[in-house]
């Protein structure tokens, strides 16, 4: 009696396999059968394999296809065939400010989002109105994108030579990009994440997955942040219950601008969640998600706050006293190069 192995994959090379049964043949032959059978299934395990690495190839080279398009003809020339409405959303809000520095960063940033599916990038130029610079980079980019600006008032705006942490940075232009969210996602049917992504950060791929399907509040550690190797949220028993840093761990949310994403549905729910030009240094997180969460709802992610896949890297300052050097030599560099 013959029974049947439907090998039933879609490879016109795979064929149905038939061993004897029982009682037919010696067990030596039956042996050889199977052995054969293990081998072909080995060997259409192999052309699969193949198979999805070639699709994985067309894909890519399909998406770079769409945003060299994108970047030739502008982003909504082109749809961007890897949408899908079923995977939700990422809104990453960057603030970013004239700098030498300013087109590096975004070109380092937005070439690690163009990697993430279903993503919209929100960039707020702290400036009186939208650059040349920052507008013809966002055209190009092939993202999808949105750009604002809004001036931070001279009283609040860093000096060249001031700490990093005198005075709070992009706080009114992560309100306006919260505000654009609320205005324009606010009667859609939308599901989504809103994450703060700034500038001069590193980020790995795999921290836009996790946070994707963040229910109301996603956290995380952040390296290289604090003075510190890292910063994370301590869990027990899946829960969050207290912070690893070393400045001020008494915080109600001790933890880095990098380090948490919210839910789409939360920030619209609850207008009043925003940041504030007027808190103490390290509790910008804090006047944002008092409103929102408490620290029994936080959702750890990275392996239970165990994994860095967020970096707090800070591009160091560009030495630049050659230029003027030269320039009184009349040999300056072109000003009408792009950095």
């Amino acid at each position: 009696m013959w029974k049947k192995h439907d090998c039933s994959f879609k490879s016109s090379k795979i064929r149905t396999i038939y061993i004897n049964g029982p009682g037919q043949s010696g067990k030596a032959e039956e042996w050889s059968r199977l052995k054969s059978m293990a081998a072909e299934l080995k060997q259409q395990e192999l052309e699969l394999s193949q198979m999805k690495s070639d699709l994985e190839n067309e894909k890519n080279a399909l998406q770079q296809a769409v945003v060299k398009l994108r970047q030739k003809y502008g982003v909504d020339a082109v749809s961007d065939f890897s949408l899908n409405k079923n995977l939700p959303t990422i809104y990453a809000i960057t603030p970013t400010y004239a700098r030498c520095e300013q087109k590096a960063e975004l070109t380092r940033l937005s070439q690690t989002f163009l990697h993430i599916p279903n993503f919209h990038w929100i960039v707020i130029e702290d400036s009186e109105t939208k650059t040349k610079l920052v507008t013809n980079f966002l055209k190009k980019s092939g993202l999808s994108f949105t750009h604002l600006n809004i001036l931070t008032p001279p009283d609040y705006k860093m000096t060249e030579n001031d700490p990093n942490w005198l005075k709070p940075r992009g706080v009114l232009q992560r309100n306006l990009g919260l505000s654009w969210i609320r205005e324009n996602l606010g009667r859609q049917d939308v599901k989504g994440v809103v994450y703060f992504a700034d500038d001069d950060n590193t980020y790995d791929l795999q921290i836009f997955e996790e946070m994707r399907y963040t229910k109301k509040v996603s956290v995380w550690p952040v390296g290289l942040v604090g003075k510190l190797r890292y910063e994370r949220p301590i869990v027990q028993d899946g829960k969050v219950v207290e912070w690893f840093t070393y400045f001020k761990p008494q915080r109600p949310f001790a933890m880095d601008m990098a380090g948490f994403a919210v839910n789409l549905q939360t920030i619209l729910d609850n207008p009043k969640a925003e940041f504030s030009l007027r808190v103490k240094r390290g509790y910008q997180e804090s006047e944002l998600l008092r409103h929102i969460v408490t620290m029994e709802e936080l959702e750890p992610l990275a392996d239970q706050c165990t994994k860095i896949l967020v970096w707090h890297t800070r591009t160091e300052k560009s030495k630049l006293s050659n230029e003027a050097k030269l320039k009184r030599s009349g040999r300056e560099s072109d000003p009408n190069i792009e950095v």
